[in-house]
Parts: C-alpha cells; sequence; structure tokens
C-alpha cells in the first residue's frame, strides 16, 4: 500500500470485523486533519482510516492537495479519475488490513475529500453504508458516473455552513437538487458556520453514522 494514511483504532478488535469511515481531507489538509473525528464519531466505535493526499503545496508544511494542476490550467477529468482509482485502491487494501468490515464501510469527505468520495460513492452504492459530503459540492465526474439504479438505496448526508466563505451554500443547494435528479435520497443540512465542522454538525453526522452503520445505542450492551 503505497499511499501514505493515519488511522483511528477504536481498541482491542473483537471477534466481527469493523464498521468503517473513510475520511477523505480537503485541498491544503494533510491525513491528519480529519483523524481528531475518531473518538467522537459513534462515540469512537467505529475504524477511522485518512488517506493523505499526493501533491505538496507548500514544502516544510502540512499542507497537502489530491490533484496535480500547472497553474492556470484547472484539474482534467484524467486526473480525476487517476486519484479516484488511487484512493479505490487504499479502500481495497486498507480496510481488511486493520480489522475492518467491507460491507459496512461508510466514505467521508470535506470539501475537495468530499468531491472523491461522490465519485467513489455514487459510482458503486451498493458497495457502501452511505456518503458523507462537508463542505463540498457534486462534481461533474460523479454526476457522469453514477449508477443510477442504485442510488436510492444509498443514504446521503449532505452538511454546509450557511457562512462558508471558500464553497458558497449555493453549490451545496445545487449540489442536493442534481442528487435528487439523479433519484438519490439526501439528508441535507445547513449550519451557521464557515468552512468547517461545527459541535452541531459534529453530533447530527456521529448520530447519522451511528444509524447507516447499524451500531447500537451506547450503554445497550446490544
Amino acid at each position: 500500500m503505497s499511499t501514505v494514511h493515519t488511522v483511528f483504532h477504536p481498541g482491542t478488535p473483537g471477534p466481527d470485523p469493523l464498521p468503517t469511515v473513510v475520511a477523505i481531507h480537503g485541498h491544503g489538509a494533510n491525513g491528519f486533519d480529519l483523524l481528531g473525528l475518531g473518538p467522537y464519531l459513534a462515540a469512537g466505535r467505529v475504524l477511522l482510516l485518512c488517506p493523505e493526499a499526493e501533491f505538496v503545496l507548500q514544502p516544510g508544511l502540512l499542507s497537502y492537495t489530491w490533484f496535480e494542476s500547472a497553474p492556470p490550467q484547472r484539474r482534467t477529468e484524467r486526473e480525476f479519475e487517476r486519484v479516484t482509482a488511487i484512493l479505490d485502491e487504499f479502500i481495497v487494501e486498507a480496510v481488511p488490513r486493520y480489522g475492518g468490515d467491507p460491507d459496512r464501510t461508510v466514505l467521508m469527505g470535506f470539501s475537495q475529500g468530499g468531491t472523491l468520495a461522490y465519485r467513489l460513492g455514487l459510482a458503486a452504492p451498493a458497495r457502501f453504508r452511505g456518503v458523507a459530503a462537508l463542505s463540498t459540492w457534486l462534481p461533474e465526474e460523479a454526476e457522469a458516473r453514477a449508477e443510477r439504479s442504485g442510488l436510492a438505496a444509498l443514504p446521503l448526508l449532505v452538511q454546509h455552513g450557511l457562512d462558508d466563505t471558500m464553497i458558497d451554500v449555493e453549490r451545496a443547494r445545487d449540489s442536493r437538487d442534481r442528487l435528487h435528479t439523479l433519484g438519490a435520497q439526501v439528508d441535507y443540512r445547513e449550519y451557521p458556520m464557515a468552512h468547517e465542522i461545527r459541535p452541531e454538525s459534529m453530533r447530527d453526522l456521529s448520530a447519522w453514522l451511528e444509524r447507516v452503520l447499524e451500531l447500537p445505542e451506547v450503554g445497550t450492551g446490544a
């Protein structure tokens, strides 16, 4: 496995594979950026895998981006698909390696990472338990390659800040509408926040993960 990554493990593994979240960070972040969510997602009961992007933005700083682009050119569809293939290979290898459950895996992506989560999840809705798209937008590549026949059964959580100055909330609303056109059922939520994850959105994300991963309520012992 060549992709650099970090891991939050919920503890001593039991007899069954662990429910898993693959968290894809955004532009300018790194593999540690979303790792701190581990103890708070579903009360720390999920395996959290955080791959790190390939390209350094600023030498000497932990600042990476997923796509190679030569200014003033934008990233190409070919580059988007190349990175998608790398992440797909990472998921196939990393989930079982760390004791995760390939049949109980959720994709989560923030900002640029959310575009990749959309691309992977919409193309193979039966493969994942859900997609959480945080402060992001639906890219054309994901829309074009979506497996429409299975989208209605794929849980989709979309969270966005009303005060997001990096990705305007209208882009999230447009993404929601396009997802509906594809036949997807979307749990869409807006918050009084900027380009970030706040306590309220974290609580909703955690509760959503517990539902789609079919985790028992904390303290029930079920």
